[in-house]
């Protein structure tokens, strides 16, 4: 117990460690996977307070006051909600026992210590974030650039006169066009599953 104590008082409970795939299901992250919409866990850290359980729609935080405490905080980051950006690796020195991997989430940054024996594992979580998080933003310069476009051909459309055609039968056309346009330009941008990234960098 007292060493348990000591541990968490020096901080020393907050290295984590690689979560192999067979024991993913050993976790506390696993009981929130979302299997009827066909999630996966890609990459499990786990220290003795917190998991950090990134699958291929979301990244999990099973938030832990304390090694001692049973007391769990679950925060859930939706891809299609809260983007990743400023993705970081700080690799260990001659005598540090762990690396870090810092990225922000929702403006909510994160630092996760893990032991450096995991570095190989964690270079490729790295790549992961980062290309997640250069997709996430040319979709959202494309979508940007999508929704000007519209904006301008609903004006365009606008001045453009027809006898036979009166404001009211127009307005209703070009709001009708507009909702399946960006519809299908939202679903097409605003990607909320990025398996083909986890697969490509995770289990290549």
């Amino acid at each position: 117990m007292f060493k348990r104590i000591a541990a968490d008082a020096l901080g020393l409970s907050d290295i984590g460690v690689v979560v192999p795939r067979e024991d993913y299901d050993k976790t506390d992250a696993d009981d929130f996977i979302l299997h009827e919409i066909d999630e996966k866990i890609y990459f499990l850290i786990k220290t003795k307070a917190d998991e950090y359980c990134f699958t291929n729609r979301a990244i999990i935080h099973v938030d832990g006051e304390s090694a001692l405490s049973k007391k769990r905080l679950l925060r859930r980051y939706d891809y299609s909600m809260y983007s990743i950006t400023d993705v970081f690796l700080e690799t260990a020195g001659t005598i540090d026992l762990d690396v870090e991997i810092k990225f922000t989430i929702n403006n909510s940054p994160l630092s996760i210590d893990i032991h450096k024996r995991f570095i190989d594992d964690i270079k490729d979580l790295y790549k992961a974030l980062h290309a997640i998080s250069y997709e996430q933003k040319q979709n959202a310069y494309k979508l940007e650039v999508a929704e000007r476009s519209l904006n301008i051909a609903s004006s365009s459309l606008g001045r453009i006169g027809n006898n036979n055609i009166t404001p009211a039968s127009s307005f209703k056309e070009v709001t009708r066009f507009a909702n399946d346009w960006m519809i299908d330009h939202k679903s097409k941008y605003n990607k909320d599953d990025f398996s083909h990234i986890f697969n490509l960098y995770i289990n290549n």
